[in-house]
């Protein structure tokens, strides 16, 4: 082999290699953006997405039952509930506490299933990024409206076993819905105790899924 044609064959493997290490940066950086505690907000718009693209035919109850599964996957309703209430629920019966749970897990779905009861061409964007937050971590979304200013929804995640769970919404990036949520229970079981959160909730619940 005359040196020239060695020097062009060996220019031509060294081509070669360096375009197989370039094709193979963007699967690297995709699998180092797919942090763990972004996955389950994917899952949970696309749900969002399909009952929103089919609300009509599947009116309220159809988009509550469609949403419950993934909702009662991807948050920590439990977790959720406790935080709301504050301090009190230490004092709470064990038969009141898990009547809360319950009433605000169905209250949170019904929110979901009323609130997004059509689609269009409404979008979900996810930043792949997270940001670390205490021992948790801050999904950041937005929410694309066609001809409309883009909203702001980012999720606190924990670890809850080998998966993380949402355990906060942050309205405009910002407005913790816990925090206000907190406020409103904080003024109910004041005036009433628990029996009368438990029948706020439930009354909240007949409302949203009674809306035509």
């Amino acid at each position: 082999m005359s040196n020239a044609n060695y020097v062009t064959r060996r220019n031509a493997l060294r081509a070669t290699s360096a375009l197989l290490v370039a094709l193979s940066w963007p699967a690297v950086g995709r699998a180092a953006d797919a942090d763990p505690a972004v996955a389950p907000i994917r899952t949970f718009y696309d749900a969002l997405l399909a009952a929103m693209k089919q609300a009509e035919q599947l009116g309220v109850r159809g988009r509550y039952d469609k949403l419950a599964p993934v909702i009662r996957a991807t948050f920590d309703l439990p977790a959720m509930t406790r935080i709301a209430v504050g301090p009190e629920w230490t004092t709470i019966p064990p038969e009141q506490q898990a009547a809360l749970t319950d009433n605000f897990s169905r209250m949170t779905i019904a929110t979901y299933a009323n609130r997004f009861d059509g689609w269009s061409g409404q979008s979900f964007e996810v930043d792949p990024e997270v940001m670390s937050r205490n021992t948790g971590r801050v999904v950041r979304t937005k929410l694309i409206r066609p001809k409309e200013e883009p909203v702001t929804l980012n999720y606190l995640m924990r670890a809850s076993g080998d998966t993380w769970k949402i355990v906060d919404i942050y309205l405009s990036g910002t407005i913790s819905e816990l925090a206000t949520q907190r406020s409103e229970f904080g003024a109910i079981l004041k005036s009433g105790g628990p029996a009368a959160l438990i029948e706020s909730l439930r009354q909240q619940i007949d409302k949203l899924m009674k809306k035509a």
